[in-house]
């Protein structure tokens, strides 16, 4: 049997594992990495220095932490607070925080923004005697939808730009034209829009207890990311070691704050850092290695070559194609692994097409991250929301949350992909 057939064959097992054992998909990616290693198709040194990107862990694991501190701060609490205090309706109010909720979840991990948010969602909903069910199925579509957004906001959107050769000002504005942020932007709009119809009628004021911010450290050290990327991306013309190292040390100097300035004992300072989505890391790193062994047989270009036979001249045709299958895809597996897969995939139907790359390598990161909130497994963000639910005592099952997450889905997806396909056609 050609080596091409065991490594897919390999790789459909460990997509199988992902799906039936979520909790293990960590030890499901190093396995199949390693057994990829042990077939040679790739050699060790490779995979260390070239499948493997470091910058985007480095990246992942600086923003993390950045991310555990600013909730630390109690900065998002307390705008959220000034949010419902100044709001004329609870409508009203519930809509801007699951705003706010997106706005922050651009610049920290989906799931950390959904559990520094979740307390005042069930806060509110308990002075207003509201089932907290949709509220929180809302923070977390809005964090997954928002997370698309920017280079730092989900791992999706950090490989996109590692294979893309985009900085972070790219996904603002790209050769002179609006960019995937602002297609982000179209949907979320749609997306509040749907949300204020959903919860309209609530009219009633409410006064709540105010929260006190910690300190403005780790808001500075986010802003700084943000703006250190910025001009990094820049200076080196896309994403480059320099953006990892600068998320990095800006980490480290956080870490060094909550230890010294905090005066956080040992073991604070360790479940801080355990704490951390460290199972992401280990899975990224399998998944470099096995999607290289994939690329290294020849696998993606005679999937590419097969999709060329389907889509044929018709570019609406790949496009939906691309948007339709990416988001269904996503709605039941493992986002990460499909883009890594599908990104060359993407960029070679558009080459072929004569067709700017961004038109489909747009819709593929739209429909795999959009995508995510079709199902209550669909993201880690929605698991993490059912479990604060159960911690309730509220049933939030599979059918439920279908109500909101196919309308939303059906409306953001639309939305952003008619943004991408009118500027970017």
């Amino acid at each position: 049997m050609p080596v091409k057939w065991i490594v897919l064959a390999l790789a459909v097992l460990m997509y199988v594992c992902i799906v039936i054992f979520p909790s293990k998909k960590s030890l499901s990616a190093l396995g199949a990495a390693v057994l990829v290693l042990i077939l040679g198709v790739v050699s060790p040194k490779t995979a260390l220095t070239e499948l493997i990107n470091w910058n985007v862990l480095m990246i992942f694991v600086g923003s993390l932490v950045i991310a555990e501190l600013f909730i630390y701060s109690r900065v998002p609490a307390v705008i959220a607070d000034s949010i419902v205090l100044h709001s004329p309706n609870t409508g009203l109010a519930i809509v801007a925080i699951l705003m706010m909720t997106g706005i922050i979840s651009a610049f920290v991990e989906n799931v950390a923004t959904v559990l520094v948010m979740a307390p005042i969602a069930l806060a509110l909903c308990t002075k207003l005697k509201l089932d907290p069910s949709y509220f929180m199925v809302g923070l977390a579509v809005m964090a997954n939808l928002q997370g698309t957004a920017t280079l730092v906001g989900d791992p999706p959107s950090m490989i996109f730009a590692s294979y893309a050769g985009y900085g972070f000002n790219d996904f603002f504005i790209y050769q002179g034209k609006p960019s995937i942020f602002f297609a982000i932007q179209a949907g979320m709009i749609a997306g509040a829009l749907f949300f204020y119809g959903f919860f309209a009628g609530g009219k009633k004021h409410i006064e709540i207890e105010k929260e006190k911010i910690v300190s403005m450290v780790p808001s500075i050290l986010l802003i700084l990311m943000i703006a250190g990327l910025a001009v990094v991306s820049f200076v080196f013309g896309g994403i480059s070691l320099a953006s990892g190292l600068l998320v990095i040390v800006l980490a480290v100097i956080g870490i060094l704050w909550y230890k010294y300035i905090c005066h956080k004992d040992n073991n604070t300072l360790w479940k801080m850092v355990k704490g951390l989505d460290w199972d992401t890391v280990l899975f990224l790193i399998g998944i470099f290695v096995v999607v290289g062994g994939i690329a290294a047989t020849g696998l993606l270009e005679d999937f590419a070559a097969f999709l060329s036979r389907v889509i044929g001249a018709n570019v609406l045709l790949g496009f939906i194609l691309i948007l339709g299958v990416s988001t269904l895809i996503s709605g039941f597996v493992d986002n990460v692994p499909y883009i890594i897969v599908m990104l060359p995939v993407a960029a070679k139907l558009a080459a072929d097409l004569s067709l700017k790359p961004e038109l489909y390598m747009f819709a593929l990161l739209v429909g795999s991250c959009l995508g995510g909130n079709l199902t209550c497994f669909g993201a880690s963000a929605n698991i993490v929301s059912m479990g604060i639910l159960r911690k309730q005592g509220v049933n939030m099952n599979f059918g439920r949350w279908l109500k909101i997450g196919i309308p939303f889905t059906l409306i953001t997806v639309t939305v952003s992909a008619a943004f991408i396909w009118f500027v970017w056609r």
